[in-house]
């Protein structure tokens, strides 16, 4: 049997965003024999032009063909602020693409398209004073909602492995009524979530569209992070069939441009890669990666200005998300380091902003501009010690140096020690739809495996688990990690897995993989 023990990797702190809460999918053999360069040439996603630039046809896409060396990491261009996140999830396998056009002819298609300024026209629409009336009452209509299943995996291995009388009960009936909107998003109750969006969708008056709209996103993130993607991406469908058939075309305009939330077109484009089609997906991003410039360029009030850079900021992480799992991580490098540059204000980029891009580095093999970059955010003032411990541990672990991680985990662990979950980072990248890892706990467990100390590696894991049950009960690259462990260190690790599912089973919420624990379901 293959045993794989994750340390905290980059792309398990938001890039494989999209939720990615879980062990990273092996690629498969065609992927494996086919490598997939897409670069994302001449698009920098995170710079707006200034005013007195916006109208200038003279910039065009440029080309590049090798990584970005670290050198350009200058002190004199600019980049935008990072303030938000975009929870997404991943599929839990993908679909062989080999229908699809060849990486060469991706790659001219992303050379070959025009400047954002003639590729992108904005529709028409009407004058504030002459709003339309909107009414759609086929957006509440009960027949666009699939029933959701009684079950979920972690119900079925309790059902194969648990006996009656010690198993624990879990409610999978979705009831809603009785609990509040907050504590069923902090408990993980995306099923309840899932069918009060419905039944308030159903409810709601048909003139009230911002409502309503803003209803069907909670649905279709909350049967997202289910995993059900096929109904996702059928409710989807039925949702825009509705919003597309609008007439006349200046209203449907208005509708689009107006009043439809933004993250419903995310989701919209995400469809793409639940369908198998990944190609189709960063196609469907870069229409939005565009049209968030376009709006940008075009809005006179700072207000909206600054809230189109920000929604270019994360369209252009979500891009770099799905480049690194496409394993194009010169690519996703391109798009990432304009992050580690200064504003024109002379702003720095923020540690745990540099620490992210330094640990893509430490993904993609390059040990020394990784450490560049560790250096760069430890000589900020802002820059904590956990931090710098955190980003030497995991240079260290890079360079196979356990005895120096484990000096740097423990520090950090003996000054917090009734705080496991340390190093958590937020605004430093995204979520997809991701709960934070319990890193320090986790990669001193790495650490230790390194060295030998198996049973001490074990003991910190557990000992996470028992501070905070709820959230690592919910982490799935820990829980999988423990598992692991349990197999390294003794024959009866079926036993210890048994009973480390009882007690996942009392905290975890929806949508857990329940592979994670390592027990067959067959």
């Amino acid at each position: 049997m293959n045993h794989v023990v994750y340390p905290c990797k980059f792309s398990q702190l938001g890039l494989d965003f999209l939720p990615p809460l879980f062990p990273l999918r092996q690629p498969n053999s065609m992927e494996q024999n086919n490598p997939r360069h897409v670069q994302v040439d001449g698009v920098d996603p995170f710079i707006v032009d200034d005013t007195e630039d916006s109208l200038s046809e003279t910039d065009g896409p440029q080309s590049t063909s090798e990584p970005p060396p670290l050198d350009r990491l200058s002190s004199t261009e600019s980049q935008a602020n990072i303030r938000d996140e975009v929870p997404l999830s991943s599929p839990s396998q993908s679909t062989p693409i080999a229908a699809y056009p060849s990486p060469q002819a991706r790659r001219e298609s992303f050379r070959n398209t025009p400047p954002l300024k003639q590729s992108i026209i904005l529709p028409p629409v009407p004058p504030k004073d002459e709003i339309p009336a909107l009414y759609l009452p086929g957006l509440i209509s009960s027949s666009h909602f699939l029933p959701l299943p009684n079950t979920d995996p972690l119900s079925v291995l309790l059902n194969k492995y648990v006996e009656p009388e010690i198993r624990p009960a879990r409610d999978l009936s979705g009831t809603w009524s009785h609990t509040d909107f907050h504590t069923l998003v902090m408990t993980n109750s995306w099923r309840a979530l899932a069918r009060m969006a419905r039944d308030r969708i159903v409810a709601a008056k048909p003139d009230d569209l911002a409502l309503i709209l803003e209803l069907w996103f909670l649905r279709l993130s909350a049967l997202a992070r289910l995993r059900l993607f096929n109904q996702t991406s059928s409710e989807c469908q039925n949702l825009f069939s509705i919003l597309s058939n609008v007439q006349p075309e200046l209203v449907r305009n208005y509708l689009f441009e107006s009043i439809l939330p933004f993250e419903l077109e995310v989701m919209r484009a995400r469809t793409k890669y639940w369908g198998g089609d990944p190609y189709g997906y960063l196609d469907e991003l870069m229409i939005l990666l565009n049209k968030c410039k376009k709006k940008a360029r075009g809005s006179s009030a700072a207000t909206d200005v600054e809230m189109w850079k920000e929604r270019a900021v994360r369209v252009g992480l979500i891009i770099a998300s799905q480049l690194l799992e496409m394993k194009d991580n010169t690519a996703a490098a391109n798009l990432l380091l304009p992050l580690c540059q200064p504003q024109p204000d002379g702003t720095l980029p923020s540690p745990p902003l540099l620490s992210a891009v330094a640990r893509l580095y430490l993904d993609t093999g390059d040990i020394d501009s990784a450490e560049v970059l560790f250096q760069r955010a430890e000589a900020d003032p802002s820059c904590d010690d956990t931090t710098k411990e955190m980003n030497q541990a995991l240079l260290a672990i890079a360079r196979l140096d356990w005895t120096a991680a484990e000096t740097e985990l423990r520090s950090i662990l003996d000054r917090e020690p009734e705080n496991p979950i340390v190093g958590i980072q937020s605004n430093v990248l995204f979520k997809a739809t991701l709960i934070h890892l319990p890193k320090a706990a986790n990669n001193l467990s790495v650490a230790l495996l390194g060295i030998g100390k198996l049973q001490e590696g074990i003991h910190w894991l557990e000992e996470a688990f028992r501070i905070s049950p709820s959230t690592v009960g919910n982490v799935e690259p820990f829980l999988f990690n423990l598992a692991t462990l349990y197999e390294l260190r003794t024959a009866t690790s079926h036993d210890k897995k048994k009973s480390l599912l009882v007690e996942v089973a009392k905290w975890a919420g929806d949508g857990l993989r329940a592979n994670c624990l390592k027990l067959p379901t067959t």
